[in-house]
């Protein structure tokens, strides 16, 4: 056994952070990253966006939308575990995953809403991870700017305004949410 020097920093699992209720974080690289309350703004694009997903999972069969600060698996050893503001997964993904709380395999669309702490640098580093672990899509939602940013790799990307409508026809077929909707008062 191992025994750690003064200024060693022990590292945490993704399976210990699962026993710490008390704590609201994400994992990176094994160091817990506090997550602050994101407000008013925030909650309500997410609840929105999340409505719209869960009642598009119930009425196609497609799959299972999650919220909630949903866990992700974007790495192991030092285990990283992000937290999805929203998140589509197929029944097909879904059925694959393993006994852990969190999910261990990635889902078709992970959906992150700006926060007022979020630093440009450390969204795109978590957008890198979660494509890396093998999400097909991150729609970047930007509250402020009221854009959201599609992501299907780090270097393709498209932008979409206040007169577009939020839709993948590939994952989410049939799914439509004009930004206007998205934004209302917002």
């Amino acid at each position: 056994m191992a025994i750690l020097q003064r200024n060693e920093e022990r590292l945490m699992t993704g399976a210990e952070l699962a026993r710490r209720p008390d704590i609201h974080c994400e994992l990176v690289d094994g160091r817990v990253v506090p997550m602050p309350m994101t407000g008013h703004v925030h909650a309500t694009i997410e609840f929105r966006l999340g409505a719209k997903l869960v009642a598009y999972a119930d009425e196609s069969g497609r799959g299972i939308a999650m919220g909630g600060e949903a866990g992700i698996y974007t790495r192991h050893d030092p285990d990283t575990v992000r937290g999805a503001d929203v998140l589509f997964i197929s029944h097909e993904r879904y059925a694959r995953r393993g006994p852990s709380t969190f999910l261990d395999v990635a889902p078709e669309l992970v959906v992150e809403v700006l926060s007022p702490d979020d630093r440009p640098g450390e969204a795109m580093k978590k957008i890198r991870e979660y494509l890396a672990a093998g999400v097909d899509r991150v729609w970047y939602v930007d509250p402020r700017r009221r854009q959201v940013k599609v992501y299907r790799s780090p270097e393709q990307m498209e932008i979409l305004g206040m007169g577009d409508v939020l839709q993948d026809e590939e994952i989410l077929p049939g799914f439509s949410l004009p930004l206007s909707e998205l934004f209302r008062s917002a």
